[in-house]
């Protein structure tokens, strides 16, 4: 049993969610708005995530459409600020805002209304007693991806892939390494920068061995194209990121190229956090105490949706025989 390999189709396992009793409430004149990112629903990321915790909210509680505002911006900074302002003005009691691009926004509106409850989904910088941020562990979930694909290697060499811009990515391959070498001491770890003309480079990685590839790219389906394509000529790698941040995992190439996808839900925050307004209550642990930065940092739900090889002794691990550093 121990040696026999299988296929995980889903796997479920929530850490540390708060719990929020929901009261008998009468909620016909709660108004609650939540604004979405560029691109609004069907964007198969971050709105879609966020539009099924609203659905769950609204049919849990029987909420009326009626006072269910939906919104979506263009993208840009004065867009945002005129959208929630105007929510605000009209008194919308829970103003919800997906994604990290609504900080200075959301700062901005909740001083003008210190009565209106704001929540922000993926960020934890806002430091207002009115604002909820609902954000996520992101250490941990790098730490529980390094281990797994570490694990899960048959050459002992796995990839970290991410953006050339992005300012989180040293902190992020650290976390992704210790989780590697607490499984695997030996595992080799290839780091690569990348840019939109990286294709050859990413090719590379493939050719020298790299048969577990974690990506952070997000600005085209570049990483994930390329897997592919070398893949149908001779199966050699399999890619894996956070879902909504890299949704290119949700197109067909990347559904049939993937090993691990750690999902970050939206839709549980979207939904406790209306569930707590209309219970007359707030999420507002103590994220930093000296900047006043309140919400809730969610652990990562990790869904393994397609996992090709991995035993049994290995799962017992990731999960809970392995250390994550704070």
């Amino acid at each position: 049993m121990a040696n026999q390999r299988f296929k995980i189709i889903t796997l479920i396992s929530l850490l540390s969610l708060i719990l929020i009793p929901i009261q008998s409430v009468q909620a016909a004149n709660l108004k609650i708005a939540i604004v979405y990112a560029d691109g609004g629903r069907g964007d198969n990321g971050a709105n879609d995530l966020a539009a099924i915790g609203l659905e769950k909210a609204i049919t849990k509680n029987k909420l009326s459409r009626l006072d269910i505002r939906e919104q979506i911006t263009n993208g840009t900074l004065g867009d945002r600020i005129t959208r929630v302002r105007f929510l605000a003005k009209n008194n919308y009691k829970l103003i919800i805002c997906i994604g990290t691009a609504y900080a200075d926004t959301v700062k901005r509106i909740s001083n003008e209304f210190p009565n209106t409850q704001f929540a922000i989904i993926d960020d934890e910088s806002v430091a207002m007693t009115n604002v909820s941020n609902l954000s996520f562990a992101n250490n941990e979930a790098f730490y529980v991806a390094g281990a797994a694909l570490a694990l899960a290697s048959k050459t002992a060499k796995i990839s970290f892939i991410s953006d050339k811009t992005d300012l989180a990515a040293a902190v992020n391959l650290q976390s992704f390494t210790y989780g590697a070498l607490s499984v695997n001491s030996k595992v080799k770890i290839s780091n690569l920068s990348i840019d939109q003309n990286s294709f050859d480079d990413i090719k590379k990685l493939i050719a020298d061995g790299n048969d577990q590839i974690f990506s952070t790219w997000s600005k085209s389906d570049l990483v994930i194209s390329t897997v592919a394509a070398v893949n149908a000529k001779s199966k050699k790698s399999l890619i894996s990121g956070v879902n909504p941040d890299q949704f290119f995992l949700n197109i067909s190439a990347g559904k049939k190229n993937q090993y691990l996808v750690i999902n970050k839900r939206y839709d549980i925050a979207v939904e406790q956090i209306i569930n707590a307004e209309l219970a007359d209550k707030n999420i507002l642990d103590i994220l930093d105490e000296t900047k006043g930065i309140y919400g809730h940092r969610y652990n990562i739900l990790l869904r393994f949706e397609v996992i090709k090889v991995l035993h049994p002794q290995s799962l017992l691990m990731v999960f809970g025989l392995v250390s994550i550093p704070n």
